[in-house]
């Protein structure tokens, strides 16, 4: 079923405009019967005292505003990302603010946090069924006290949340990325974590990072992290980088945040770095360029316990999902490994001696 509607969608959606083809993705998924069947059990993991019926989750930036969790899941992610969410509605930037890089297989967006905000968020969240999924908190544009905006969230969401994301990473809100920077980082997470804390249940707590951060500004957040006991980390945001090899040049310019299979070598070695600095401290997720099996395996040899992909269903369809996770139980017992989580990291630390990536 997930096959032929692939075939049918897929050459009609490229001929839209991109935001107007994700709006019909989200509206299709709430309507056609999908169901990609039960996991093969080699794919089980456990990150952050989750128990995962595959690693392989769909980032945020696709159900933004908790339209199609439960649908998500049906396709066979073993978990799905909500959000970017804001407390307030905010309409984000003015369009165009995606683009589509056919030749290099990327997308640039610089949505800007569009969000419905939190109150409608949390309403289609709190009747949602089983299944793990992520809530992503952000901020709004015009925030005066932008803390205050996480500690809101946070609060809000861990009663229905799975895990929360905290997002300080999006290049499309100016100045939010100054929140990676120690000092900032320590604050926000000292207050996200006490608020956590205090909540009739113990949500975990994740941070998402930039892959543009220097290896002096990663071993500051890893410091500020493993201090606060966060839960985990996701390795990284789209990148404001334009790699020498893009195609296409022209359209390379527009600003906002680059992702899909350009940033593959970058992100993977930012994971592999903070996978070294972490020491086992907590779980990575390893996002940015995902469009095979092979890639998911290698992000997961770099250092992910879990993986998550948006921009490789852009180019290769939902057929990606179940193609990943057939060649990640194939690869398990080809490796003769017990499980996929003895994988993790095997890479990890002879990347770190390689080249840096252009």
């Amino acid at each position: 079923m997930i096959r032929l509607i692939d075939r049918i969608s897929r050459p009609l959606l490229r001929l839209t405009d991109p935001e107007q083809g994700h709006r019909l993705a989200i509206t299709a998924l709430k309507v056609l019967p999908l169901w990609s069947g039960r996991d093969d059990p080699a794919l089980a993991i456990r990150a952050f005292g989750l128990s995962f019926p595959n690693p392989v989750g769909l980032a945020a930036g696709f159900d933004k505003h908790g339209e199609v969790a439960e649908a998500v899941l049906r396709l066979g992610f073993g978990f799905t990302e909500v959000g970017t969410v804001t407390p307030r509605p905010q309409a984000g930037n003015p369009r165009p603010r995606l683009f589509r890089l056919d030749g290099d297989e990327a997308v640039i967006n610089r949505f800007g946090f569009n969000s419905e905000g939190s109150e409608a968020v949390l309403a289609r969240l709190a009747a949602r069924g089983r299944g793990i999924v992520g809530i992503n908190i952000g901020v709004n544009r015009d925030s005066t006290d932008r803390v205050a905006d996480y500690v809101a969230l946070a609060a809000a969401f861990a009663p229905v949340a799975s895990y929360l994301t905290v997002n300080v990473s999006s290049p499309n809100t100016p100045g939010l990325r100054d929140l990676q920077h120690a000092k900032a980082l320590d604050d926000l997470l000292a207050r996200v974590m006490a608020v956590r804390d205090r909540a009739n249940r113990v949500v975990p707590v994740l941070v998402k990072i930039a892959p543009d951060l220097t290896l002096a500004d990663l071993d500051e957040v890893v410091g500020v992290a493993r201090m606060r006991s966060v839960d985990g980390m996701i390795v990284g945001n789209s990148t404001v980088m334009r790699p020498p090899s893009l195609r296409e040049r022209e359209r390379a310019i527009e600003q906002g945040g680059l992702s899909g299979r350009p940033l593959f070598r970058l992100s993977t070695r930012m994971l592999a770095e903070t996978f070294v600095r972490v020491e086992g401290a907590f779980p990575l997720v390893g996002v940015g360029g995902i469009d095979s099996g092979a890639a998911a395996f290698a992000k997961i040899k770099a250092g992910a316990t879990l993986v998550q992909l948006y921009t490789g269903l852009v180019f290769r369809g939902l057929r990606l999902v179940s193609d990943i996770k057939t060649d990640l139980a194939n690869f398990t017992r080809l490796g003769r490994y017990h499980s996929l989580a003895d994988a993790v990291g095997l890479d990890a630390a002879a990347m770190t001696a390689e080249p840096w990536p252009e």
